[in-house]
């Protein structure tokens, strides 16, 4: 049995969001094909996700160092080192999230700087930073209403990319993706592009 982890990183709904859809098609299939699996889910913009500013930050480097954090760096450091922890005792995650203005959802950020501490998802050595997560299996599932894989806008695409980085950064190389686009700048193929996407999503499901 596996502990899955579904990160939904849009708040709207599957009919006005494609990203969304992939994770719903994604995640029924893989209910229905890993009926053993425990399967958590996390949607961002329904939890308590506080920016990562200077008092979080302060609190976790003073825990790092054994110092003692005074009771508001306490809460923050204790609320990123819950979803850090959720993270890494997960065998498999999947992440759906759009592309918004070239980048991601302020939430999906937010929940990504929780995760990028030092000593825990990576460390640093002479050589550079080496990632610390490299057991860990990744699904993305990534919708951007233009077209970014080549063309003009390729050097805009700043979600996917990002993500795959950060998770590069954590050592994780075992990485599945699925990416829909153009159903925007395309309208007369949308929903042939949309249904192709979903139908992919749940044939990945089967075989994550």
């Amino acid at each position: 049995m596996s502990n899955v982890l579904f990160i939904k990183a849009n708040g709207r709904p599957a009919d006005s969001s494609v990203s969304v859809a992939l994770y719903e098609n994604f995640l029924e299939s893989y209910k229905t094909s890993h009926p053993n699996d425990q399967v958590t889910e996390v949607n961002l913009f329904e939890v308590d996700l506080p920016y990562y500013d200077g008092t979080m930050m302060s609190g976790l480097h003073k825990e790092v160092a054994g110092e003692p954090l005074s009771p508001e760096e306490k809460r923050l450091a204790d609320i990123a080192n819950g979803y850090l922890n959720q993270f890494l005792e997960a065998d498999k995650v999947v992440m759906a999230f759009p592309l918004w203005n070239f980048s991601i959802p302020a939430q999906f950020l937010t929940y990504l700087f929780y995760l990028n501490q030092a000593g825990k998802t990576f460390k640093y050595t002479p050589e550079g930073p080496v990632g610390l997560v490299g057991d860990k299996k990744v699904a993305l599932l990534n919708a951007r209403g233009g077209i970014y894989s080549d063309g003009p806008l390729e050097s805009h695409e700043m979600s996917l990319s990002y993500v795959k980085n950060i998770l590069n950064h954590f050592g994780v190389t075992d990485i599945e993706t699925l990416v829909v686009e153009g159903h925007n700048a395309t309208p007369d193929k949308a929903q042939a592009i949309i249904k192709t996407g979903c139908d992919k999503a749940c044939c990945l499901a089967e075989t994550f």
